[in-house]
């Protein structure tokens, strides 16, 4: 089974998140595909950097789904979840890329 990097996993969460939130319109199935994701980037985050960056990058994580609202009133909704999740991704990719 092919290793899918916890960048992706993150970024995926987020996008993921609103869009099932959006096609639904249940906001708290949104929040199950967000935390799912968000579960799997941290064991992963853990297993590949440790826990002090796993905590960390939960909490960019969860930083970055709180900053998509207000980010989404001055762009738009979708280039707001596009610009979180890339920020994320690239946060994760840092920070694990050394030890991947």
């Amino acid at each position: 089974m092919a290793k899918v990097p916890a960048a992706v996993v993150a970024a995926s969460g987020l996008i993921g998140g609103y869009g099932v939130a959006r096609w639904t319109g249940k906001r708290p199935l949104g929040g199950v595909a967000l935390a799912a994701a968000g579960s799997l980037a941290a064991y992963a985050w853990n297993r590949q950097a440790g826990p002090r960056a796993a905590a960390g990058l939960t909490a960019t994580y969860i930083a970055a789904f709180a900053g998509s609202h207000p980010l989404a009133k001055r762009t738009g909704p979708w280039p707001a979840v596009f610009a979180v999740a890339s920020g994320m991704a690239a946060a994760s990719w840092a920070v694990t890329r050394r030890t991947a």
